[in-house]
């Protein structure tokens, strides 16, 4: 089978209806040709300063805009979740879903000058499976990846172990960003990226400063945007630079006095204030992928007893934490996936457990946590009722540690809990994630595809199961989802799989659906929201002026 420029035909391949947005212009907010002029710079503030560069060791959804400023993909996404061409004009899959060959586009450069082509797109996938490059990668999105072949200076011949419904998503996704093999052996620092690390996108990173800012130029030469782009060849904006602007407050400041013209991460206690503001626009849309929620590691006391799980979740009242947080902005979430994934999301689980401290109280009480110390904690055999919970500080958004201060407070006084939420640097987590050393992770993931973040956190040994939770029907039940193309199948096994997870083991709390909010100025346009993860575009219809 084969698809043609602009025109989806795959058999036998899945193919992913979009994310719903919050609002119903969130995802062709401000876009299209009219208005603004060409050139000019933007200052644009984010809220969390990028872990790395590099498309390909890509982890927060919040850097996901910056990566497609740089970087293009193989496949892009349709407003219904269709795949389309981007720097591959077409494929064929085999009948048996084993072998994918990509004809690809012949005028495109990297920043370097190297040609991009099937040798370049072979080095990518290699490397994407060298040992010790991206471990999550190779074993869970490229687990059924076999050998790439070049057939001739602009067809691929791709084959896969076993057949993938998720090949193509992976394709589409920031970690199968092109990266020029030139660059893939000189960069300074691989992992990290940075201006010697370059792509074939609209724009090139020439500046970083840490804990500052990071600034991109126009690449005179793009002329290869995917279809459902607004328009064809450079980027409207001459420059952009976005400023790592963590505290919440001093992005909006920023944007309300003029020193930035954009802002994402609009915190919910300024949202009422700016979208009463008629020079400020404001846009919102729910992400892909799965729930910010509570993981329980269940490898020892006290979440090893599901009955300690259950009270622990019994003890929260998450409606009244997320209004209290969020005012009134946040989605409440009832499942390991988001309501940002409906194709995939069980709504049956919704009202079935939480907000039910008599019940907590009895739980405990029968796992044998019946005492209390003099602070009003549970204690047993003469330890406190202890969760600990150990969080990198790149990866906190969403005001995430003072909705944590919340909970804290919840279980505290309807139950004793004593719960430690600690943000740390990345490798005082990592050192306690290996040492085993917490009770509770938290998370979110936003793949395209729920069923990636499915398979980066629930089978046994996979590369975020921070719950040590084996199930050998749960595996069997994710792996058959993977190789499947047929959507109302998937659905039914992943349902499936929440139940095992959410309802008869409570292995986690669901909190929220995490969502992209973001806020400009007058005279921007072009703001708009990729269709399918819901996060923000890259900038490359982006316009100033009137």
């Amino acid at each position: 089978m084969k698809v043609q420029k602009g025109i989806l035909a795959l058999v036998g391949v899945l193919t992913l209806a979009a994310c719903g947005a919050e609002t119903g212009a969130a995802n062709t907010a401000s876009g299209g040709e009219g208005g603004g002029a060409k050139g000019g710079s933007l200052v644009w503030a984010v809220e969390t300063q990028p872990v790395t560069f590099n498309p390909q060791q890509w982890g927060q959804n919040k850097a996901r805009l910056l990566v497609h400023n740089q970087f293009d993909a193989l496949i892009a996404r349709g407003k219904d979740g269709e795949f389309l061409p981007w720097l591959a004009t077409s494929w064929e899959v085999s009948k048996d879903g084993l072998t994918y060959t990509f004809q690809l586009r012949k005028d495109v450069t990297f920043h370097d000058g190297e040609k991009f082509d099937a040798a370049s797109v072979k080095a990518n996938l290699d490397q994407l499976v060298a040992p010790g490059y991206n471990a999550a990668v190779a074993g869970i999105q490229l687990r059924n990846f076999s050998s790439a072949e070049v057939t001739d200076p602009y067809t691929l011949k791709v084959t896969l172990k076993a057949p993938d419904a998720l090949f193509l998503d992976f394709l589409s996704s920031p970690y199968a960003g092109q990266v020029s093999p030139k660059s893939l052996k000189t960069a300074k620092d691989l992992k990290a990226g940075g201006p010697d690390l370059v792509g074939t996108g609209p724009f090139i990173l020439d500046r970083f400063t840490p804990g500052q800012e990071v600034h991109y130029r126009r690449n005179p030469a793009y002329n290869w945007a995917p279809p459902n782009a607004a328009h064809q060849g450079p980027a409207y904006l001459e420059e952009i630079t976005y400023r790592f602007l963590p505290e919440a407050a001093v992005r909006v400041g920023a944007l309300t006095s003029g020193q930035v013209q954009v802002i994402e991460g609009v915190p919910a206690t300024e949202l009422g204030l700016l979208k009463a503001d008629s020079s400020v626009k404001v846009e919102t849309s729910l992400n892909s992928g799965s729930a910010f929620s509570y993981y329980f590691n269940i490898s020892h006391p006290p979440f090893d007893d599901k009955r300690v799980r259950e009270a622990f979740r019994d003890a929260v009242d998450v409606d009244t934490v997320l209004n209290s947080v969020y005012q009134g902005t946040a989605k409440r979430a009832w499942s390991i996936v988001g309501q940002g994934s409906p194709q995939f999301y069980d709504a049956s689980l919704e009202n079935t457990y939480g907000n039910n401290a008599q019940r907590a109280n009895k739980l405990l009480d029968e796992a044998g946590w019946s005492k209390r110390d003099a602070e009003g904690f549970r204690v047993k055999d003469g330890k406190r009722l202890t969760v600990r919970s150990i969080e990198s500080a790149p990866y906190v958004r969403d005001r995430r540690d003072v909705l944590a201060q919340a909970v804290q407070a919840a279980v505290k006084q309807s139950v004793g809990i004593d719960f430690q939420p600690k943000v740390v640097d990345q490798g005082t987590q990592q050192k306690a994630l290996q040492e085993d050393q917490y009770e509770l992770f938290q998370n979110s993931r936003g793949d395209t595809d729920a069923g990636a973040a499915l398979n980066l956190i629930l089978p046994k040994g996979a590369a975020i199961n921070r719950t040590h939770y084996e199930n050998a029907e749960l595996d069997k039940l994710l792996a058959e989802a993977s190789t499947t193309s047929d959507l109302a199948k998937r659905k039914e096994i992943y349902a499936r799989a929440q139940r095992i997870v959410v309802t008869d083991e409570a292995l986690l709390l669901p909190l929220y659906v995490p969502a992209d909010q973001v806020a400009y100025g007058a005279g921007v346009t072009g703001i708009t929201f990729e269709p399918v993860s819901g996060t923000p575009n890259s900038a490359y219809d982006v316009r100033t002026g009137t």
